[in-house]
């Protein structure tokens, strides 16, 4: 990974003197890692990804994959919430900066550092997330929208929510628009607990969303689309950055692990040395399978338009499934060889060693969009997808 870069010395620095001193209390308390959040605005990181015309750094997606490894080798809430962020940013970014609304939205954002959140679930439609039951409803050039989410994640802590729904009170429930709502024009009443494995810093309850705002706010592409070139793949692209930083994080204590004990016998190779080799391979494995989509996807959003059909295409949303369901397999396997190396010591919670956050965090990767689901839709995309 290149470190030289000014956005990710800074993100190395907030992963150092503020994720990681708290990363234990967040996830022990299951709270929401303030501290390393508001690093992270200080440093102008949630705007990273704003175009250099708009005040923002111009960052690319291969850079914010970057930093989103570096927190997650601390504190994988920290990488999953700055993650969540971008994939706002990077839609608005990409498919509504043509709105003067938006345009002076992604000022103020690279200005105030807003945290931005995704409101996507919603109860009655199973966790799909390119269906929804609420609708938009429009009066004038004022809309009005209420969702019953089942998951907002730092919902509570979020300065805007960026909302899927019905694009009109008669559309279908896949014809969806996506709206901004701003923190002065909703109300979020939590409707239940978050006292999970992992991924505790999250703070991802179920909340009904009430909200009302300017028209303007109704990005105008169909949600759909956005999902298929941008939403999805970004997606699992910028989760794919944390669960390499999770896994990493494991590895690097295996590594230690091993160094002392061939320190505390000099002259001898220790019997773990051989897993410790197996489990480098894995992490490479799992980063080579990453950057490979990562990269292909940068020279796609690059191209002409003609690439917006290989986006779009069945072909390449197969890819993208494949990535996150391999990735997220293999990051608990990573993990739990992290585990079997160290021992008792990475069994132990008062141990330098433990595996035990980033056990827990690991098993979240297979469930964020569960892994059954979209197992599914692959095999009714390979009933009519034609042989490579």
């Amino acid at each position: 990974m290149d470190t030289s870069s000014p956005l990710r010395q800074a993100a190395a620095l907030v992963a150092r003197e503020f994720a990681a001193p708290h990363a234990h209390v967040v996830d022990q308390e299951a709270r929401f890692p303030i501290e390393a959040i508001n690093a992270l605005k200080r440093e102008k990181l949630l705007s990273a990804y704003v175009p250099v015309a708009l005040g923002g750094a111009g960052a690319g997606l291969t850079e914010l994959v970057d930093i989103v490894e570096i927190l997650a080798r601390e504190c994988a809430s920290t990488a999953m919430i700055f993650a969540m962020h971008q994939i706002q940013v990077i839609t608005l970014v990409r498919h509504a900066a043509g709105n003067p609304w938006y345009v002076n939205y992604l000022r103020e954002l690279v200005e105030h550092q807003y945290l931005i959140a995704s409101v996507t679930s919603e109860v009655g439609v199973g966790g799909e997330m390119r269906r929804s039951n609420c609708a938009v409803e429009v009066d004038g050039q004022r809309f009005r929208l209420v969702k019953d989410a089942t998951t907002i994640s730092y919902g509570a802590q979020a300065d805007d929510l960026l909302v899927t729904a019905r694009r009109n009170p008669d559309a279908a429930n896949s014809d969806q628009s996506l709206v901004l709502v701003r923190k002065a024009d909703y109300m979020l009443e939590q409707k239940g607990g978050w006292d999970t494995m992992g991924m505790r810093g999250t703070c991802s309850p179920p909340f009904l969303m009430t909200s009302s705002g300017d028209a303007a706010q109704i990005i105008d592409m169909p949600f759909g689309d956005m999902s298929a070139q941008t939403v999805v793949p970004v997606s699992h692209l910028l989760w794919g950055g944390c669960w390499m930083g999770c896994a990493a994080g494991a590895v690097n204590k295996a590594r230690a692990f091993v160094r002392g004990q061939a320190r505390a016998n000099p002259g001898t190779v220790p019997p773990t040395a051989l897993r410790l080799a197996e489990l480098v391979s894995m992490m490479q494995s799992l980063r080579t399978s990453v950057q490979a989509c990562l990269t292909e996807y940068e020279a796609l959003s690059a191209a002409d338009d003609a690439a917006v059909g290989t986006l779009t295409s069945m072909g390449y949303s197969l890819k993208m499934n494949n990535l996150k369901v391999d990735a997220t397999q293999a990051l608990p396997l990573i993990v739990s060889k992290a585990l079997s190396i160290c021992g008792i010591l990475g069994y132990k919670n008062d141990s330098k060693f433990s595996m035990s956050r980033h056990l827990r965090d690991a098993h979240s990767a297979a469930i964020m969009v569960g892994n059954d689901r979209i197992l599914a839709t692959n095999a009714n995309l390979l009933l009519v997808l034609k042989d490579d």
